[in-house]
């Protein structure tokens, strides 16, 4: 059976990227009432282990990994690298003295704990000493029971609290100033104050050569002149080509010498790669690594589909599909100024199309959506491992092309 496994990006007050926590099903069965959490903790265990790997998942950063009362008290949380987990003890889980023993014992190994969509009461005050993060879930909770918590942590200053579903820039800045530290959510990719926007000279320069790498025929003498006519592009592009991910050991005498050496699929996703990072300057570089790896999970799918004449326009829609935060400022608007085929223009503005299909599926499996994952995925012919097996390649694409642009 295929394993299938969300991330959601846990960011601290500057947002910067600290964590993912993970959103794991043993099928798409497990999203209905009967599901059996203490299988599906296992399996996810098991597949970490075996088949998934916790590094290539979270890349370096910590993973955020929920356990019920069972899971926990059957040692599975020993299984893990301490230092590279926080196991969140789930809101079901009672403050029984064997949960406390258990979470004892966790705490004297090195492992980092967490309550989950948590609620104080006083059966709790024992467990707090054991635990460096409280999450709370922002949808859920009364004022009441939030002042509760904060005052939970002005008694127990080392705990770090967390501030779960916070879906817009007013709901992070609230938490912020309540002396919550870590933020769960795509607040970061929705614009905080929409905005009327014109381009910097750097954007137009992209904009320019977006137009021309994206042409049936470009011209490479064209695109040459805009790199040679900006040291800043030409700097990034040379070091690009330098990069590991290519393996290369041969030396680049001049710009034109370069743009031919990365080829036309490559000069194109690197143009592509220059223009999100230009546009989303000032932003969480998580910003920057979830539309590249919307692009590449959109290229995959257009991919699977046969249609080779749209590869560039998903890999595009995908780039392009998070450029209102980037910017923050009304997608339509910036859109409009930006020399860009009709369809994606389409998908982006008005969700119509096969590329507005691809861009859905990606926020269906980036949130855990499993149910209309398993709709959507029927109705459009994509078999779920394949899904899953893209959304894992854009992940680790998206990492490599991160550490290649910094």
């Amino acid at each position: 059976m295929a394993l299938y496994t969300a991330r959601q990006p846990i960011l601290d007050a500057s947002k910067n990227l600290v964590g993912y926590e993970l959103l794991f099903r043993n099928g798409l069965e497990n999203v209905f009432p009967d599901v059996d959490e203490e299988k599906a903790t296992s399996k996810m265990l098991e597949g970490l282990h075996l088949e998934m790997g916790l590094d290539k998942i979270v890349e370096g950063k910590t993973a955020f990994i929920n356990f019920t009362k069972q899971s926990l008290l059957s040692d599975y949380g020993f299984m893990l690298p301490a230092e590279k987990v926080t196991i969140e003890v789930l809101e079901s889980v009672q403050p029984t003295k064997a949960v406390y023993a258990k979470m004892k014992a966790l705490k004297e190994a090195g492992y980092s704990l967490a309550l989950d969509d948590f609620v104080h009461s006083r059966y709790w005050e024992p467990f707090y000493p054991l635990c460096t993060t409280i999450k709370v879930d922002c949808m859920h909770i009364s004022e009441e029971q939030l002042n509760d918590i904060c005052d939970v942590v002005k008694r127990h200053p080392h705990i770090l609290l967390l501030a779960e579903k916070v879906e817009d820039a007013a709901t992070f800045e609230r938490y912020k100033n309540l002396g919550f530290c870590l933020f769960q959510g795509y607040f970061f990719a929705k614009p905080e104050v929409i905005k009327s926007v014109s381009l910097s000279n750097s954007q137009s320069q992209l904009s320019t050569l977006l137009n021309e790498i994206t042409k049936t025929a470009p011209n490479i003498n064209k695109i040459t002149e805009v790199f040679e006519l900006d040291p800043n592009l030409s700097f990034k592009l040379l070091r690009y080509v330098q990069s590991p991910i290519f393996k290369r050991q041969q030396t680049v005498h001049s710009i034109k010498q370069a743009i031919v050496l990365l080829g036309a699929d490559e000069l194109e996703k690197f143009i592509m790669l220059l223009f999100a990072a230009t546009f989303s300057e000032n932003k969480p570089n998580e910003l920057i690594r979830l539309s590249l790896q919307r692009a590449k999970f959109c290229e995959e799918l257009a991919g699977k589909h046969n249609d080779k004449s749209k590869l560039s326009a998903a890999f595009l829609s995908g780039m392009l599909s998070l450029l209102d935060a980037m910017l923050d400022a009304d997608l339509a608007s910036v859109i409009s100024k930006l020399p860009l085929a009709e369809e994606i223009k389409i998908a982006l503005v008005r969700q119509q199309g096969a590329l507005a299909t691809y861009l859905h599926l990606c926020r269906t499996v980036e949130q855990g959506l499993w149910q209309e994952l398993d709709n959507t995925s029927s109705s459009q012919k994509f078999p779920l491992e394949f899904i899953m097996s893209s959304f894992e390649k854009a992940c680790e694409w998206a990492e490599e092309r991160m550490l290649a642009l910094c």
